[in-house]
């Protein structure tokens, strides 16, 4: 290992196929200062040989806060066992393009710790504007070293994902294609709160595990191998309390949008006009699904393709198959070698439809079972929502049905505990042939409440086989998830009818602080309950259930809304929550259903 300067090291990996600079330094306009390693094919120029007439590549980049010399099977020892084998070797790192894969594919790989983690000193704030400027300067950066062709891709999941999301919507100079893979693109939403709910336990479980561990300045990394000490040394613990924003904390204190928090992290995803390929995990609703839909929606990119994918949410990206997806899509933008058709733009003759799903038909369907996920068939369409949708009602009975025409004269009212009461279940007859429901469904319920406090709504989608058993999908961590979730709290339920992202089937809301309405005593209202993207198939005889509870019921995976303060019995409790079902008030269910009835026999991708 040769020392280039005090901070900055040199290394050939260990199968000799690559170099690895650790520690290079990408310089902030505001005087901070980005570490990042950068590993490179073997004819390529170091990082700081401005002379030098080495062979030039387009570049693959990450920024992110969980540490990028932190070794994959220290960081997730279960997770690296399960995985394929182009996601193993030297220099792997949670969530990240292998440099041992790409740099053999002819990239530079770059990879850089966020502001105010791991190596890079500063304020750490994740999920702000602050990051996505600095991921641009870093673009801007890679598309000028001497190893670099000018073009600059981006690729990487989740954390990995939501900065491209950020990073792409400010234009950098060099950047040429993203691929956002499992990525929300609006935090207040998707990562903080879910219809105005808090989503505490994952932001908690996320933090303390990944997040605050990797604080630049915190002491003892390397002794839990957690990767190599502060090179500038530790910070006091009073240094590192002033060093960071502590954001599962604000995120308690701010429930609403419009604040400095929320406004500093939203993304301009119509800016977006890169070439990119959107990639949702079916079973990842919780978190990321919304917005890599919304994002491949709303981005004004005339070169653009929303995948949807299953399995758990660690494994899918290093799959074989999923690599070389990835591959021909940064090839065809980054070095101009399109073996698929991707520069002839979606849905044209010769190339890529523009959506493409892995359909989940009854019938070998597998918990937490890589095989059998990988073993779905595939489908294209053109377009998303599905051309063909037909968004149809089912109306909620007074015998718990949900059936699809109202029943006049039908007059019920069902009541639970508003805090931890026992949740209420509606389903309908079997179906009489094989039905597909994709898209976008919505709960429109009417509400009232004993009291003057607010009514949280848990919304959950649960799909049953002709036998009677539940249908059952992999989740984010392998668990078991049912078919579709959805929140709302009534407090922040006003709906913008005006706003151009609203949709009869995706009800735009501000969560701003003058929206706030909490309901009065016995006042009915509607709550207009958005239920994330879903896809399933209902095999013949099959029945679905809608589920209303005060709160998170089975099939919820990590993605929990129980704080103590967020939900307490003061704002929640000692009253009965109403479902009300009449003429005038139509409680019903929406359902996107669309006309492919589970067909689906290309090649997986």
């Amino acid at each position: 290992m040769t020392t280039l300067h005090k901070l900055r090291t040199i290394r050939t990996s260990e199968d000799g196929s690559y170099i690895a600079e650790v520690n290079a330094d990408i310089p902030l306009p505001d005087g901070g200062v980005l570490r990042c390693n950068v590993y490179r094919p073997l004819d390529a120029p170091a990082t700081d040989d401005t002379a030098s007439t080495g062979a030039r590549y387009p570049v693959l980049m990450t920024l992110g806060p969980y540490g990028k010399d932190v070794p994959y099977a220290d960081f997730n020892a279960i997770s690296y066992a399960s995985m394929h084998p182009d996601g193993k070797g030297e220099d792997a790192s949670w969530e990240t393009p292998l440099p041992r894969y790409w740099t053999k594919a002819g990239y530079v790989v770059v990879r850089i710790d966020e502001r105010g983690f791991g190596q890079s000193p500063g304020f750490a704030k994740i999920m702000t504007e602050q990051v996505w400027k600095d991921f641009a300067t870093a673009i801007e950066w890679a598309a000028e070293q001497s190893w670099s062709t000018g073009k600059v891709g981006l690729l990487g999941i989740s954390y990995y994902a939501i900065t491209q999301w950020g990073a792409a919507s400010l234009r950098p100079k060099g950047l040429a294609a993203i691929v956002p893979w499992e990525g929300a693109s609006d935090v207040y939403r998707e990562a903080a709160r879910h219809g105005g709910i808090l989503s505490n336990n994952f932001i908690d479980w996320w933090w303390t595990r990944q997040v605050a561990t990797m604080l630049y300045g915190l002491p003892g990394r390397a002794a839990r191998n957690w990767g190599p000490d502060p090179l500038e040394g530790d910070l006091t613990p009073e240094q590192l309390a002033q060093n960071h924003l502590d954001w599962p904390r604000a995120a308690r204190d701010f429930p609403y949008a419009d604040v400095p928090l929320f406004k500093d992290a939203v993304i301009d995803v119509e800016s977006i006009q890169v070439p990119l390929l959107s990639v949702a995990n079916w079973g990842g609703t919780g978190l990321h699904p919304r917005g890599n839909v919304q994002g491949y929606v709303r981005a004004s990119s005339t070169h653009k393709w929303l995948f949807f994918i299953t399995g758990r949410h660690d494994l899918p990206f290093y799959r074989d198959e999923c690599i070389a997806l990835q591959r021909s899509f940064l090839d065809a933008f980054c070095k101009g070698e399109d073996s698929r058709g991707w520069l002839k733009g979606p849905n044209a003759e010769g190339g890529i439809p523009a959506v493409r799903l892995a359909v989940r038909k009854p019938g070998g369907l597998k918990v937490n079972d890589e095989s059998a996920d990988r073993a779905l068939p595939v489908r294209s369409e053109s377009a998303w929502p599905i051309p063909g949708t037909t968004y149809t009602p089912f109306f909620l009975s007074a015998d718990n049905g949900l059936s699809s025409s109202a029943s006049s004269g039908s007059n019920a009212t069902f009541e639970y505990a508003g805090l931890n009461g026992d949740a209420i279940q509606f389903s309908t007859a079997a179906f009489q042939s094989q039905t597909e429901v994709t898209g976008h469904p919505v709960a429109h319920l009417f509400m009232s409440q004993s009291g003057t406090k607010d009514i949280d709504v848990f919304v959950t989608l649960r799909q049953y086989a002709a036998d009677g058993s539940e249908v059952l999908y992999t989740g984010t961590l392998g668990k078991p998830t049912s078919a579709g979730k959805g929140w709302l709290r009534a407090s922040t339920r006003a709906i913008d009818t005006s706003h151009p992202l609203h949709k009869a089937y995706l009800p735009y809301r501000h969560y701003a602080s003058n929206d706030v309405s909490f309901p009065k005593q016995d006042e009915v209202v509607e709550m207009v309950a958005e239920i994330w993207p879903v896809h399933f198939v209902i095999e013949q005889g099959g029945k679905l259930v809608l589920e209303i509870s005060p709160k998170d019921t089975a099939g919820t995976d990590v993605f929990m809304s129980n704080d103590a303060d967020d939900r307490s019995e003061k704002a929640f409790g000692g009253v009965q929550n109403r479902i009300h079902i009449s003429d005038e008030y139509q409680s019903r269910l929406v359902l996107p259903i669309v006309p492919a009835a589970g067909a689906g026999a290309e090649p997986q991708w």
